[in-house]
């Protein structure tokens, strides 16, 4: 260059500089703009039409309503678990996951539109305030809630709210003539994920565990540690009608089973990779021999449990095909405080197995459960036919298969004797009966010490079963002697175990409940022979 325009090198040197951080700020810019999730890239058709609607649409439209609808639209054509929460759902869909809820802690009945007090929840806000069983909410807040038709859900409408803020509600008490009145303060209530932990004999035990939720473990545990004290040596673990819940939860309890420090399950994602899940610790239950109850409604973390148990051949596995849902979702909170729960991952039993069952076609997916009947699944497993591509092995050798829940070691099938129906119709009246008998004779129980002696001694006398049909043909039904005759016995089972959960809760309730149930029986018989595969 001449040098009479030498002076002006540092200058073009620090434009062409300046040009270069300018053009790869924008580049680099425009790249992660273009990957955002929500970028205006992704969205603009959308945003254009709902612009057109807003401004141009006929009728005036509530677009937050119809921005919802366009989401849950969309996540449908995804896969069957992933989904759309609206902000006003949002806080009652987290509960079950949560594994608590902001309220008073009352169990009730609305009888004849009366909302009657079940229970005070030991160790809740009702409890401590006085309110007792049998009491009848007539006011809440000055609201009047009796002879107004209300129903469960706007009950729990009033009673639940954020802990620390105060609810009063006026009482009607039998034998008291004012109306008590109590201000409780709301406050975290639990809601329990493992329902009953109770000795079957001598050595055997049996938990039952309605979902996974952020407590399960704990309450799983505590259940575990008190049966083994009483000289659990098997266990009877029901997983049936389990929806699953958080994973983690799931493999906790599973460590408590297999030895080492083996996988318990593992996930394959596009945006995490593999993802494997460890068994951490000495458990304390991997010595006695266990047994899992499942049913066509255990599904997701209970599939993840079950499948590990039987991977490792650490356990019988009995019942019928469970749902198959191998899918993980994680939930994402939206600006407005709405939320989406999206399919992020697959999960993988330790032998490979992906148990979820196909989606391509979701009609099908969504009538799986009345394919399996109508093909004679829940009566017999010779339906069922597998091809070799879903074979997989055990740690012992054992084929199992994959593509569709966990198969049972042990099939037990429906019970084709009952008229389902018509048990459910009449079996909806017994809650209802046992409480108003019972509230109104306590002192007629008095001479039950124990559950144990109950279930051994008291009867269902004939008079108090005619009551019952009286009470029930009352309330509406319709009573066919021809259709109620195969279920009586069942019908005064129920009965039973209801006027038990009046004195003990779960623990009267489910050794009575679970007397006359067929899984349960041949679950116990099998687990009393079990020697290990």
């Amino acid at each position: 260059m001449d040098r009479k325009y030498s002076f002006l090198m540092p200058f073009l040197f620090a434009l062409v500089l300046g040009l270069g951080i300018k053009f790869g700020y924008e580049l680099n810019n425009r790249i992660s703009h273009k990957s955002t999730i929500g970028s205006q890239s992704s969205n603009s058709r959308l945003e254009e039409v709902m612009r057109y609607i807003e401004i141009k649409y006929v009728d005036t439209v509530n677009t937050d309503d119809l921005t919802g609808d366009i989401i849950s639209a969309l996540l449908d054509k995804l896969d069957p678990h992933s989904f759309y929460i609206p902000r006003e759902d949002l806080a009652q869909v987290n509960e079950s996951l949560d594994g608590e809820f902001d309220g008073i802690g009352i169990e009730f009945y609305i009888v004849k539109d009366t909302l009657i007090v079940v229970s005070a929840i030991s160790g809740g806000p009702s409890e401590k305030q006085g309110v007792q069983g049998g009491d009848k909410i007539v006011t809440i807040d000055d609201s009047l809630v009796a002879g107004v038709n209300i129903t469960n859900e706007q009950v729990v409408k009033y009673l639940r709210g954020p802990k620390g803020t105060e609810v009063t509600i006026g009482v009607q008490r039998s034998g008291v003539k004012e109306l008590l009145t109590f201000t409780i303060t709301r406050d975290k209530i639990p809601l329990k994920s493992v329902d009953v932990g109770y000795m079957i004999d001598d050595s055997v035990g049996y938990i039952k565990i309605n979902r996974f939720s952020a407590h399960t473990y704990e309450e799983f545990m505590a259940q575990l540690t008190k049966l083994k004290e009483l000289g659990m040596k098997r266990l009877l673990m029901d997983l049936r009608q389990n929806p699953g819940g958080i994973l983690t939860q799931s493999t906790m309890i599973a460590d408590e089973f297999i030895a080492g420090r083996n996988m318990l399950v593992y996930t394959m994602g596009k945006a995490y990779g593999t993802v494997d899940y460890q068994a951490k610790i000495d458990g304390d239950f991997e010595k006695g021999y266990v047994a899992v109850l499942i049913d066509q409604g255990s599904a997701s973390a209970s599939e993840i449990l079950a499948g590990a148990i039987q991977d490792y051949d650490r356990g019988l596995i009995i019942g019928r095909r469970s749902f198959g849902k191998g899918l993980v979702q994680e939930q994402y909170d939206m600006s407005d405080g709405s939320a989406i729960r999206l399919t992020v991952a697959r999960y993988y039993t330790p032998s490979g197995r992906c148990i979820q069952k196909p989606y391509d076609d979701l009609d099908a997916y969504n009538g799986d459960l009345d394919h399996r009947l109508e093909t004679g699944e829940f009566f017999s497993m010779d339906s069922v036919q597998f091809p070799d591509s879903l074979k997989y092995y055990t740690m012992g050798k054992r084929v199992v298969y994959g593509g569709g829940g966990i198969v049972p070691d042990l099939f037990v099938p429906i019970d084709t004797t009952i008229d389902v129906q018509y048990l459910s119709t009449l079996q909806g009246f017994v809650p209802q009966f046992v409480y108003k008998f019972y509230s109104n004779n306590p002192q007629g129980f008095k001479q039950y010490t124990s559950s144990k002696y109950f279930k051994e001694n008291f009867q269902v006398t004939n008079q108090w079963f005619s009551e019952f049909l009286a009470y029930a043909e009352g309330e509406g039904a319709k009573i066919d002697m021809l259709r109620l005759a195969p279920l009586e016995g069942r019908l005064r089972t129920l009965i039973k175990a209801h006027f038990a959960r009046q004195l003990w809760n779960e623990e009267g309730f489910y050794p009575i409940y679970n007397s006359t149930d067929s899984t349960y029986l041949k679950g116990y018989e099998a687990l009393r022979g079990f020697k290990g595969f």
